[in-house]
């Protein structure tokens, strides 16, 4: 079964100078305010695309991973993954960086390093972000 997700944004003024809040329609979870100094300079309580990206992206890759490993009859206790987005205004997104540390008990760091290798690779929305350069550290507990 197919499923869509929503989200919206309201944005105010010029670039440089307006700003915007962004709403979480489709989960419920509220509103974030965004702005260009958020994207281009300093967070300073605000979020970006940059940002959201990243939340997507390591919780998809946990998932992928997390099933991986299951499926490999060695399912994962715990996966923690951060994803670091890297934006360089005028250039665009350049770079996406996975780190993700699990308790895997019956496995070795080999197998571990691979199986996120393969979730790197499979993971929807790292599919979706294709034309960026994503790189990965990967290690057990």
């Amino acid at each position: 079964m197919a499923t869509t997700r929503s989200a919206h944004t309201v944005w105010e003024g010029n670039l440089l100078e307006g700003n915007g809040v962004v709403t979480f329609d489709s989960s419920g979870i509220g509103q974030q305010p965004v702005s260009w100094p958020s994207r281009a300079e300093q967070a300073n309580g605000k979020t970006s695309p940059e940002e959201l990206i990243a939340a997507a992206h390591s919780s998809c890759f946990s998932m992928a991973l997390s099933h991986g490993l299951a499926g490999a009859g060695t399912p994962p206790t715990k996966i923690v993954t951060s994803a670091d987005v890297s934006f360089q205004p005028g250039e665009g997104i350049t770079g996406i960086h996975l780190t993700v540390e699990g308790t895997v008990p019956g496995i070795d760091n080999d197998a571990f390093v691979a199986a996120a290798e393969d979730a790197k690779k499979n993971c929807p929305v790292s599919a979706a972000l294709t034309g960026t350069t994503i790189t990965l550290s990967a290690k057990l507990a």
